[in-house]
């Protein structure tokens, strides 16, 4: 399941990029591809951190593809 991203931009240009799945991870940015690498890069350091401590992470399949 891939961790769907809502993005908008606000009143005064700055864009917003934010994973519901994942609360608190949100990202401005001054255009709306930069507000979504700063969330991509802001969720993966958040699942890492969760993992380290033992915390649950949404299920996400399909977003690494193993070879044999």
């Amino acid at each position: 399941m891939p961790l769907t991203m809502e993005v908008e931009q606000e009143e005064g240009g700055r864009w917003l990029a934010e994973l519901p799945d994942l609360a608190g991870v949100m990202a401005y940015g001054q255009t709306r591809q930069e507000a979504i690498e700063r969330v991509q890069v802001l969720s993966l350091r958040v699942l890492v951190d969760r993992l380290d401590l033992g915390e649950p992470v949404p299920l996400m399949m399909g977003v690494f593809a193993v070879t044999p």
